[in-house]
């Protein structure tokens, strides 16, 4: 059986849980007036003046929409740690769920290796620790270690791979590769989250 992360499966079914509606709920007449809730698209942002610091760790998972690619983050320590740490900052380039579900290959195979070793590249020990390797270089190269990043700047993935990024039309494009910025979803002591509508070539 060819290696599939654990992880892959229970995201793709909370997703598929997440999309069922919701039973309706008689509205309770002592509540007051109903608010409506802030846009999907409205960053969170660090208080400076109020107690504790926000930081990339505790706002990636609140965006759904995305929630595929951050589970993929978890899986390497080093890099959850990064997004823990005050001190560095990061740009996360994360691709929606249906653009990671809409993939030609798992982000964790590589055609090199089936090229190399056939159909059972991922099977065992060895097969498993291959894939681990490739899942981790894709999350990397979601991951620019700046924050701010200023418009035409190049910087480095976390895989090593020079990117930038323009604006045409008030859009926002992940160069090379032209992959559209649907919104910047939180704003945070440590860096962004930037929810992509595409995913950047990880072969």
């Amino acid at each position: 059986m060819r290696y599939t992360p654990l992880v892959y499966s229970l995201l793709t079914a909370t997703l598929a849980v997440s999309a069922l509606p919701e039973k309706q709920r008689p509205l309770q007449n002592n509540l007051g007036p109903a608010m409506p809730p802030p846009p999907s698209d409205s960053p969170s942002t660090s208080d400076p003046s109020g107690g504790d610091t926000v930081i990339l760790s505790d706002v990636l998972g609140n965006d759904r929409s995305i929630n595929i690619f951050a589970g993929f983050t978890r899986d390497f320590a080093t890099i959850s740690q990064r997004f823990e740490d005050s001190a560095l900052n990061t740009t996360i380039l994360a691709p929606v769920n249906s653009a990671i579900m809409g993939l030609p290959r798992k982000p964790w195979e590589d055609p090199k290796d089936y090229d190399e070793l056939g159909a059972n590249a991922y099977e065992g020990g060895d097969g498993e620790e291959r894939a681990q390797r490739n899942l981790r270089r894709f999350v990397e190269q979601h991951c620019v270690a700046a924050s701010p990043w200023k418009e035409g700047e190049k910087l480095k993935t976390l895989a090593g791979d020079e990117i930038w990024w323009e604006s045409k039309d008030g859009v926002k494009m992940i160069q090379p590769g032209k992959i559209e910025v649907s919104s910047v979803a939180s704003r945070v002591h440590n860096g962004e989250v930037w929810i992509l509508k595409g995913v950047r070539n990880y072969a």
